[in-house]
């Protein structure tokens, strides 16, 4: 270096509760997208055949298959949606995301008769969504208002 040009700056160091938000909203966008194409399939597999699924044992919440294809088919479709929206950095993404992963833990408890290791996985990503998304201070910090 020679005495005209400037030092650089050093980049700000993120704390390592900082990188682990950052790091995990990236992953709770490819999360999201992953479980909405898989509860796309869940619900062409309820549609499609109603004896796909089998009821373990007896529940309070009883609903037709083909409702539950439907409704896993709607609500996959949209939680795909907002997970292009989060790894695109958009503020609506995050809102969308918390939002449709607390929809998406409450169905999957709904839906625990028919598949209950699948249902209890979802479950566990979409708490782990909701962490990633609610911690990130940094989400859609270099947008301009």
């Amino acid at each position: 270096m020679s005495q005209n040009t400037a030092p650089r700056k050093a980049a700000p160091q993120q704390s390592t509760s900082g990188a682990w938000a950052s790091g995990g909203t990236l992953f709770a966008g490819v999360l999201m997208l992953v479980t909405g194409f898989m509860d796309v399939f869940q619900g062409i597999a309820g549609i499609a055949e109603d004896d796909v699924y089998t009821r373990i044992g007896d529940y309070v919440f009883k609903f037709n298959l083909t409702t539950w294809g439907w409704i896993h088919l709607i609500l996959g479709v949209i939680v795909a949606i907002a997970g292009f929206g989060i790894l695109k950095g958009a503020e609506w993404g995050r809102i969308a995301g918390i939002s449709l992963a607390s929809l998406n833990v409450l169905f999957q408890f709904l839906f625990l008769p028919y598949q209950p290791w699948w249902a209890l996985f979802s479950m566990a990503i979409s708490i782990f969504v909701i962490w990633a998304l609610a911690t990130d201070d940094a989400y859609g910090a270099d947008e301009r208002y």
